[in-house]
């Protein structure tokens, strides 16, 4: 894959989890990356540090992905320093647990904004700057609730389906433009964020943690396991690999075979 040597990456959502493992995957072939999220200040620098010790130059920008200001200055920041975007990876995201009618509306749209708007605002700005160069690789995070629903997560499964309807429009749009729009769709993979749906998840049923994690989070999930972050790093280096290049449009499903049942 040497064709992604100095290249640039925005990864959203990149300072934890699947996102960072993302970013050190990409840096590992050599591409420029552009690190984006909350978290410990010290502890980003570390990881900072870390992807650039791989030969590649890493900055860090904690735009909110909530805010359409703060988007624009985290992709003006990429351009300004590698001069264009080459791969996004619209990882960023939030979840929230509740029945409908306890459903804080503030939460809704905050997990919409994050989910979904913000994948619009970055492919807004990085399309232009892909087409100029004739190449580019956007891969939008969604996930197995794209393809099927579970009760007691009304936003996110909205955010996720739609987010799977606009990579499809798009890419369409982009398909003669040497540009490709795909999204991942894993099923629960070992992060801090899911990890922190368990206590949510057995509040909102009434039932222990364990009973949430056996018999709910992993209940669809036919492998009883928690998906590897590194799986889904090693799915996006494919897509982005000269063997992905007529895959478009579609949804990469990583699930455990959730889906097929």
């Amino acid at each position: 894959m040497t064709h992604l040597k100095n290249k640039a990456a925005v990864v959203t959502g990149s300072t934890s989890g699947i996102g960072l493992c993302i970013a050190q995957k990409l840096a590992d072939k050599g591409v420029n990356i552009v690190m984006n999220g909350f978290g410990d200040a010290e502890q980003i620098e570390v990881d900072r540090k870390a992807i650039e010790d791989k030969g590649v130059r890493c900055i860090y920008h904690g735009a909110d992905m909530s805010k359409r200001v703060e988007i624009k200055g985290l992709m003006a920041t990429a351009e300004r320093n590698f001069g264009t975007i080459d791969i996004l990876v619209n990882n960023a995201g939030i979840q929230h647990v509740a029945p409908v009618e306890e459903f804080p509306p503030e939460k809704w749209d905050a997990i919409i904004a994050i989910n979904l708007s913000a994948a619009f605002d970055t492919v807004h700005l990085a399309v232009p700057m892909m087409k100029k160069s004739g190449w580019g690789r956007i891969i939008n995070m969604a996930s197995v609730h794209a393809l099927v629903a579970s009760p007691y997560k009304s936003a996110y499964v909205a955010a996720k389906h739609g987010l799977l309807g606009f990579t499809k429009s798009i890419a369409l749009e982009l398909a003669r433009d040497g540009i490709t729009v795909n999204a991942i769709c894993p099923g629960y993979v070992d992060t801090p964020l899911v990890r922190g749906q368990i206590a949510d998840t057995a509040k909102a049923r009434g039932i222990t943690e364990k009973q949430a994690l056996n018999d709910v989070i992993l209940a669809a999930q036919w492998t009883k396991d928690f998906i590897n972050p590194e799986h889904i790093a090693e799915a996006i280096m494919f897509l982005c690999s000269d063997a992905g290049q007529n895959i478009t449009g579609t949804d990469f499903t990583i699930d455990g075979g959730w889906s097929a049942s």
